[in-house]
């Protein structure tokens, strides 16, 4: 028996799912499991990733941590998200 992880082939373990049916789910818990989700993403369109997820959850969930943090994700995307150090960093 399939257990049902959502709609979307970006959240293929339904995270992003699981969290919105989370009651008094913090912003904080919100940011972990979007960065969790995030670093198990495929290689894509982030912003196209990110747009999908809102257009499947936020409507009825304005409010919600979840849906904040989705947004602080586009506002990243589009100031260029940009890493900082790791592997690619120059030097």
């Amino acid at each position: 028996m399939a257990v049902f992880k959502g709609n979307l082939k970006i959240d293929p373990r339904g995270m992003i799912f699981e969290a919105y049916r989370i009651e008094g789910i913090s912003l904080e818990e919100c940011r972990m499991i979007f960065l969790d989700w995030a670093m198990h993403t495929p290689q894509g369109d982030m912003k196209s990733y990110l747009h999908e997820l809102l257009v499947e959850y936020e409507q009825g969930n304005e409010n919600h941590p979840m849906t904040q943090v989705i947004k602080e994700g586009l506002i990243t995307s589009k100031e260029g998200g940009k890493r900082r150090g790791g592997r690619a960093r120059q030097l």
